[in-house]
């Protein structure tokens, strides 16, 4: 007859370390459920998403985020994608792994990754939970975007082009500020919903010589190398602000080369084209629901401008009906 025995086993792999803090985020408006051994997580996730509460009913994500006291600071990440796992791998100490079928991430940093915030949020906590969320539930756009009378211009081309600087520019002169430098169209969505981050803006280092209001504001350098000043517009409470809009128009964006400044009309199939072409594949059926998305601004108008000053962007922008 066997005797049963209570013994408590070993734990090599972590597995039973206690997850002690807990809390609910909702990035974009959606929610994830976040579990971790320490608070720097919960606060460096505070910093990214306390502006949001809950807009949408969808399946929450959920974050396990697991902190050694071994291992230096994270550097930056490969992530790399087969079928429906993402890894994401800094070294032996700082690493994670998501499954966008059940929309679970388990992540494993460092002390010292813990403990610098905006390094933690960059590499990890919100780079994660926005590249889940593009699997399901939005679709990231590569632009800035503002409305004016309710109707989102979405401000497009690649970087250097004055994305961030001229939506402020475009807020001082009174529209809505929704996004810097990224936004979201809602998957699936046919009326052309877009989100943004509304809450906050980043700027290249240089920023005040076009905007006095930001001289003393320190610059910084990112994560990803680039030396920029980051500022919460509650500190501009003239500015209004959206976390959503409908897309009116869409505005890619030429700075440069000392010619006359323009702005001509393009065909919204050549739009859709170029903004396709700017995303990364997840795989046919993302890939698929991501088309059917932006495929839907179709029809919406679209331009071509060429400025060399933020004057001549705002006088030209000023003039478009969208």
């Amino acid at each position: 007859m066997g005797i049963a025995v209570a013994r408590k086993r070993i734990d090599p792999l972590l597995r039973d370390v206690d997850l002690c803090h807990r809390a609910i985020f909702h990035p974009v408006g959606f929610p994830l459920h976040l579990a971790t051994n320490s608070r720097d997580v919960i606060e460096a996730a505070e910093e990214s998403w306390r502006y949001w509460q809950r807009e949408f009913d969808a399946e929450p994500m959920t974050f396990r985020v697991m902190v050694e006291d071994a291992g230096e600071l994270a550097g930056p990440p490969t992530f790399r994608m087969r079928e429906h796992v993402v890894h994401v791998v800094s070294d032996a100490h700082n690493f994670g792994l998501m499954d966008t079928r059940t929309l679970f991430a388990s992540i494993h940093v460092s002390r010292k990754t813990a403990a610098d915030h905006p390094w933690l949020r960059w590499f990890y906590v919100e780079s994660m939970a926005y590249m889940m969320l593009v699997q399901r539930y939005l679709v990231a756009v590569h632009a800035a975007c503002i409305s004016r009378r309710g109707g989102g211009l979405l401000l497009c081309g690649p970087s250097g082009m004055g994305k961030s600087t001229l939506a402020f520019a475009c807020a001082r002169a009174g529209w809505t500020y929704v996004a810097d430098d990224c936004c979201w169209l809602v998957a699936g969505s046919t009326d052309r919903v877009v989100a943004g981050k509304p809450h906050q803006v980043r700027f290249r280092h240089d920023a005040p010589r076009f905007f006095p209001e930001l001289a003393g504001q320190v610059a910084r350098t990112r994560p990803n190398g680039k030396l920029s000043i980051e500022v919460l517009l509650n500190a501009f409470p003239e500015i209004a602000t959206a976390k959503r809009c409908a897309v009116a128009g869409v505005v890619f964006l030429e700075r440069g080369s000392g010619e006359e400044a323009w702005i001509e009309a393009m065909e919204s199939s050549n739009a859709v084209e170029l903004m396709l072409r700017d995303m990364p594949s997840y795989g046919a059926e993302v890939n698929a629901l991501h088309e059917r998305t932006v495929g839907a601004l179709v029809g919406v108008p679209a331009w071509r401008l060429h400025y060399n000053s933020l004057e001549e962007a705002l006088r030209l922008l000023s003039g478009i009906e969208a």
